[in-house]
């Protein structure tokens, strides 16, 4: 899953990106709303964690815009406790909810976990197979036994399981794994998906992989 967070504070942005970083989401970051406006356009995210007040383009006119450009990713807009106006023409601009400042992290995360969830379908706990996925903990299990993964085969797991019974491209894993400037071949998704497989296998799920397509998760 990938995340944008939009916020011109330095310390805080700081402190949000590796909050959601450690909760596995690959994260990107931008300090002005000229950047963000672009990043949004550009499409790639699951969701946008975005402050209304930006310099160069304020976060109410980034909303607005990325919206009217067809980006339909959840957005959480941050606000000054007072900020009431603000969080009612946000909302009516598109945004799927808010935080007033200041907030607790774990919070934040909280929203974060039910608007992906939200996305998905809104079931807590996703299946194939005897495989249980629980996207509130964000863990993998077999019957009784967890799965020991890593945080790549996690997020690999996370992309394919959400789009169940459809084809995943490679590009669409690096995009779930990585945030820009970071960098994921193609070799080390094969390589993760070669680990996963072997992983699954007990409890009856397979993924394909569809020569020049990508992948597919789906029972054995």
């Amino acid at each position: 899953m990938r995340v944008l967070i939009v916020e011109d504070d330095p310390i805080l942005l700081d402190s949000l990106t590796r909050a959601m970083r450690a909760a596995g989401y690959a994260t990107d970051q931008a300090g002005d709303g000229e950047l963000a406006l672009g990043l949004l356009r550009g499409g790639g995210f699951d969701l946008a964690i975005l402050d209304l007040g930006l310099p160069r383009v304020d976060g109410l006119q980034v909303l607005s815009r990325a919206r009217a450009a067809g980006c339909r990713a959840p957005v959480i807009i941050l606000t000054a406790r007072d900020g009431i106006d603000d969080r009612v023409r946000g909302l009516d601009l598109g945004a799927d909810d808010y935080l007033a400042k200041p907030f607790s992290l774990s919070e934040l995360e909280a929203r974060v976990r039910a608007l992906l969830r939200r996305g998905q379908g809104g079931a807590p706990v996703l299946t194939c197979g005897t495989l249980s996925y629980d996207t509130v903990g964000r863990r993998a299990s077999v019957g009784a036994d967890m799965l020991e993964l890593s945080q790549r085969e996690l997020s690999v797991l996370e992309a394919l399981l959400f789009r169940q019974g459809k084809v995943v491209s490679k590009e669409q894993l690096i995009e779930s794994l990585c945030g820009y400037g970071e960098e994921v071949s193609a070799n080390a998704i094969e390589v993760y998906v070669h680990r996963l497989r072997r992983k699954l296998e007990p409890a009856g799920v397979g993924i394909r992989t569809l020569r020049g397509l990508g992948y597919l998760m789906d029972r054995m």
